[in-house]
């Protein structure tokens, strides 16, 4: 077992380790409160999946959920619950997480159940489990994309912003076809391939004794055995475009409003350049101070939400991410003509001093609101671990926001927030009739849903 000294520059004391088996271990002690976060990130997501054969990454977080060797059916809901803690799991482009807030005195169970399903899910992976799964994806698919306003936006966004054959095409629901395509062999290699030790990091936050709990660590998942099967994934920071690649789409839609949205690319995650455009794009469009919603809802009252977040990606483009729906009969043109006159007119001038100040005291706060709780401390330091390598740059992170000027906030939003740098999706409603006619084909499913 390698291990590292503990740190604590700046902030939190963090202490490193690592398993024979390659599982890296970071633990951070906290005796504010007597409840521990575990927190186990795998590195994989979307974008290690193969044309295909998407949603694998997202199946399996539920797969996880079904049972192992020790724990059958929903047995680890039921251990976490009964002992007092809360659980749940996530998968995203570029990881999947598995996450317990417990009593500090149960932090021994959370660790055996995570290891539980690391070392023995195989064993009790069968196709009756797969199908049922698949099942519950495809109708969390439905319920979330599918059938609901805008359900379907971020996909198709995604869909034109990293264009066909770039790891990021895809988003991590997957396609209703390669949920079906999916065997119990594809799934057994998927976990083989990166379900291993060596390619996890375990956090765990709070009130510990980091020895004893080390000791667990290595009792429980010391014994797995690591896996040098992965293949690297594919490169997704160049995005290369044909000439005639469709970068907008109208859809006509059963929806309460016209609406538009648009993704920009940006730096990648873990560099100054995305940190100052995060700080653009609080300024321009986070809370009701911000100048979209000072020009579009307050002023010209041509929309009643105007919003711009970032979603961060280290290995491709983070995305800027776009809302605005529309208020009465204003047009979409009037809309996305002053959001532009806005983008030109901040990336000319840049940010006023005090508006600088109150998106870096935004941001701070929504930081330390998260280091606050040891879930979401845990989750941090396992995304700086897996992502860029060093858990204890969650210590410094905070700086190097508040470190960023004006004039670089200015900067990134001239080179990145361009009509030329968007992907741009409109709604419109569809006509009352043809509302009327939708609604009845929507009962008539319903009901024959129930019948089936």
């Amino acid at each position: 077992m390698a291990d590292q000294a503990p740190s604590s520059t700046n902030g939190f004391v963090i202490s490193e380790h690592t398993l024979a088996n390659g599982l890296r271990v970071v633990l951070s002690e906290d005796h504010l409160t007597p409840v521990a976060a575990v927190c186990l990130w795998y590195d994989v997501g979307s974008r290690h999946e193969v044309a295909g054969r998407t949603g694998l990454a997202h199946l399996f977080e539920h797969l996880m959920f079904q049972g192992s060797a020790s724990v059958p059916g929903n047995g680890h809901f039921e251990l976490v619950q009964g002992a007092g803690g809360s659980l749940n799991g996530t998968t995203s482009f570029e990881r999947t997480n598995y996450f317990e807030t417990m009593p500090a005195h149960q932090v021994e169970l959370a660790l055996w159940l995570e290891a539980d399903r690391m070392g023995s899910l195989l064993t009790a992976l069968d196709l009756t489990g797969l199908d049922n799964q698949r099942a519950v994806v495809k109708n969390e698919r439905r319920q979330r994309y599918d059938n609901v306003p805008y359900g379907t936006a971020f996909e198709r966004l995604v869909a034109m912003a990293f264009p066909e054959g770039h790891p990021y095409h895809h988003t991590p629901i997957g396609s209703m076809a390669d949920l079906d395509a999916a065997t119990l062999a594809d799934a057994q290699d998927f976990f083989r391939t990166y379900y291993a030790p060596n390619n996890a990091v375990l956090a765990v936050v709070g009130d510990i004794d980091p020895e004893q709990t080390l000791a667990w660590v290595e009792k429980y998942f010391g014994s797995i055995p690591s896996h040098d099967g992965k293949r690297p994934p594919r490169d997704g920071v160049a995005v290369d475009r044909s000439a005639g690649a469709r970068m907008s789409e109208h859809l006509v839609e059963e929806v309460p409003s016209r609406a538009l949205m648009a993704a920009y690319l940006l730096p990648q995650d873990g560099t100054r350049e995305a940190d100052a455009a995060d700080l653009a794009l609080t300024i321009l469009g986070s809370g009701e101070s911000s100048r979209f919603y000072s020009r579009l809802v307050r002023r010209d009252r041509s929309a009643v939400t105007a919003g711009f977040g970032l979603l961060r990606l280290s290995g491709a483009p983070s995305l800027g991410w776009l809302d605005a729906k529309t208020s009465g009969e204003s047009a979409i043109e009037d809309v996305a003509a002053a959001i532009d006159e806005e983008l030109a007119r901040f990336a000319a001038e840049g940010p006023t001093p005090e508006e600088l100040e109150r998106a870096q005291a935004q941001i701070e706060r929504e930081w330390l609101d998260r280091l606050d709780t040891v879930g979401g401390r845990a989750d941090e330091l396992c995304r700086y671990a897996v992502l860029f390598g060093d858990p204890k740059l969650l210590n410094r992170a905070l700086d190097k926001v508040l470190d960023v000027t004006a004039e670089e906030v200015r900067a990134v939003a001239a080179r990145h927030l361009t009509p030329e740098n968007r992907a741009v999706l409109t709604y419109e409603p569809l006509a009352e009739d043809e509302a009327e006619d939708a609604a009845d084909n929507d009962a008539e499913n319903a009901d024959e849903d129930v019948n089936a």
